[in-house]
């Protein structure tokens, strides 16, 4: 072996040393730090068990306070003073779940009770505490299954002091029936050391050890334990069983309230797989960069031809993204015009609809503006005639008359102003009873021109719902002209609307026609039964009602009625404040 091979060797061992050693120190420390981070989620967990726990018994010791005051107790040797105690103490226990609640004189016997449970509190430590007027609390097991019970005995005070007590027990096991199983670890131990509440039944009852390190099972030999001191940590080894950690963090806190200690065992695998990543990571580290001394030259040209091509490909790969990026923007711009493309064609074809509608109604509406306009000319000329002969209340009459035709013109020429404008106000408060008498007044022309009888009984209060004003007349609209259109062929024609104020709320146009041929199709666009060549519409009035009444959040659906006929349902969101907020 030549002298350089083993200088190598040496200074290959020496790194190989300072490695392990830095690397021990690096696994210590981590691993302080670790369980630093798992005492404070542990301790915090175990504060929250405690509290919850504590709460939990705090809800019992209020009943039996609180039951000390009930009027029953006042007079228990009436004839059914007893029976009425009992049946109030089971109906309080029924409701808090205790386990059996008791009403005692100053002597311990039980007067009054719910619950199959035995007790004889005569001179009991919690008993004589109660009968000093103060709050006196036990736990322990009872009866021969050694049922866990904590109580509170609570005085009751009479005019000359306490003339009694009411005890309230309060099974754990229910307590702790929604913790078992719970993260991490938890138990409860009494003065001497034993298991006393905990979520793991497994280790219930435990007692401690002759050494008083820590609980173990009455069983021999005892289960594996041991304890191992980590900086200030006191970590437990143990083989508890497969619901508890093999190696924890015990963690303590004194419960003075409830006169218990708590404890917590928190898994400390997590620190132990943090102190080793992070010891792994530093030992790697180290060996490449050694490794990196040793093959310097070799590992530079390696990495020169590597940077050469990872640069290439992240050039290329660059470019590609870039490519992408420029299509994904085109992409979304064509996008957002096809959307405003698409926004303008349906608010076109809701306005074709309205002219359309227009179109079919323009003969019933000039006849219905052509008579006002020839009644006004006719008492505008008796009027003067009236004036010139001195008859002033007959001139007058006849300009009342006037001015209520040129506001019934007026009115007429309102309504179809607001039906033919482009509506862009969003949608709000509707009076659905405002709406469907203006699509009365707009088709009441032409349907009493056909011959066509409505039925329309409004009701005496506003109904509001949530929608646009103009798009719902023009929906209503396109019902009423549909419903005559379908009866055009028969001599009784009758159309009937009404209200339905919900829920849900909805509006429903029936006719005596024919009925619906294909109700599947009736909603999709140019879709009619109507004769070709004929002007009486596109087949678009119902696909456009469509559209407007899902963009109000409702719903129109046709059916055929039993007795023959069409009925239209128009179902509408109701008006809420906090719909409008």
């Amino acid at each position: 072996m030549t002298k350089m091979l083993r200088t190598r060797l040496l200074v290959v061992a020496l790194f190989l040393g300072a490695v392990a050693a830095i690397g021990a120190g690096i696994w210590h420390y981590a691993h302080i730090q670790a369980l630093a981070q798992l005492e404070k989620q542990g301790r915090a967990d175990l504060a929250l068990a405690s509290d919850r726990f504590t709460g939990e018994l705090r809800r019992f010791r209020e009943l039996a306070v609180l039951m000390t005051e009930h009027p029953v107790f006042e007079d228990l040797t009436a004839e059914d003073g007893v029976a009425r105690a009992d049946r109030v103490l089971q109906d309080a226990a029924d409701k808090s779940g205790a386990l059996a609640l008791f009403y005692t004189d100053t002597a311990g016997t039980v007067l009054a009770r719910a619950g199959d449970v035995i007790l004889r509190p005569a001179g009991s430590r919690y008993f004589r505490r109660a009968m000093r007027g103060a709050l006196g609390t036990f736990y322990g097991r009872l009866g021969p299954d050694g049922r866990r019970v904590y109580a509170f005995a609570a005085p009751a005070f009479g005019a000359n002091g306490v003339k009694g007590s009411v005890i309230a027990l309060v099974d754990m096991m229910e307590v702790e029936w929604d913790w078992i199983g719970g993260q991490p670890p938890v138990f409860f131990t009494d003065p001497e050391g034993r298991i006393f509440l905990s979520n793991r039944s497994e280790i219930l009852g435990w007692q401690p050890r002759e050494d008083g390190a820590a609980p173990a099972p009455p069983i021999d030999p005892a289960p594996e334990f041991s304890a191992v001191q980590t900086g200030t940590y006191e970590i437990w080894r143990m083989d508890w069983g497969e619901y508890l950690p093999r190696a924890a963090l015990h963690l303590s806190r004194d419960e003075p309230v409830i006169g218990m200690t708590g404890h917590a065992l928190v898994d400390t695998s997590p620190a132990r797989r943090i102190a080793w990543l992070q010891t792994s990571v530093f030992t790697v580290i180290c060996l490449a960069f050694g490794m990196v001394l040793l093959l310097l030259g070799e590992r530079r040209r390696t990495l020169a031809r590597a940077n050469a091509q990872l640069e290439t490909r992240v050039a290329e790969r660059t470019a590609e993204l870039s490519d992408a990026n420029i299509a994904l923007r085109r992409e979304v711009r064509e996008r957002e015009e096809a959307e405003a493309a698409l926004k303008r064609a349906q608010d076109e074809l809701v306005q074709a609809g309205k002219l359309s509608a227009l179109g079919q109604m323009s003969a019933g509406i000039s006849h219905e503006l052509n008579q006002p306009l020839m009644a006004i000319q006719q008492f505008a000329d008796n009027g003067g005639s009236f004036l010139a002969k001195g008859r002033t209340d007959a001139a007058g009459e006849n300009l009342n008359r006037i001015s209520q035709l040129a506001a019934r013109a007026a009115r007429i020429i309102k309504n179809l102003r607001a039906f033919a404008r482009n509506e862009s106000e969003p949608m709000g408060k509707v009076d659905l009873v405002q709406v469907i008498d203006t699509a009365t007044e707009l088709t009441e022309a032409r349907l009493r021109k056909e011959g066509v009888t409505l039925d329309w009984q409004p009701p005496s209060h506003p109904v509001h719902a949530l929608g646009g004003e103009v798009r719902l007349v023009q929906v209503f609209v396109n019902l009423i002209n549909n419903a005559a259109d379908a009866m055009s062929a028969q001599a009784d024609k009758h159309v009937s609307i009404g209200i339905q104020a919900g829920p849900p709320l909805s509006v429903t146009v029936r006719d005596i026609g024919p009925g619906i041929s294909d109700p599947a199709k009736m909603f999709e666009p140019f879709y009619t039964t109507k004769a070709v060549g004929t002007d009486d519409g596109m087949g678009l009035g119902l696909s456009i009602s469509y559209g407007l009444v899902q963009s109000f959040g409702g719903n129109i659906r046709g059916t055929n009625a039993s007795g023959g006929g069409a009925i239209m349902t128009v179902e509408l969101e109701p008006w809420r404040q906090e719909v409008a907020a």
